[in-house]
């Protein structure tokens, strides 16, 4: 393997290690739990809404200090 080709793999698992686990969330629920883990928070609502031809997650949550605080999460096609 070449260097470069190292370095390549080497970022696409820190940047995929680092991204947030609420990013890879598939049904609501999913995306829910991931979310309050996420922000160590407590879920408020949660539903699914149409933009375009997109599906996007809406989770509210309550985080620890009383913020409320709403995450939208694009829903990956499987």
């Amino acid at each position: 393997m070449s260097r470069q080709l190292i370095r390549q793999l080497i970022l696409a698992t820190v940047l995929t290690l680092s991204a947030p686990a609420a990013l890879f969330a598939q049904t609501l629920d999913e995306a829910a739990r991931q979310a309050a883990r996420q922000y160590d928070a407590k879920v408020l609502s949660a539903h699914t809404v149409e933009e375009g031809e997109k599906r996007v997650h809406v989770i509210k949550l309550l985080t620890k200090d009383g913020v409320v605080k709403t995450v939208r999460i694009t829903v990956r096609e499987r």
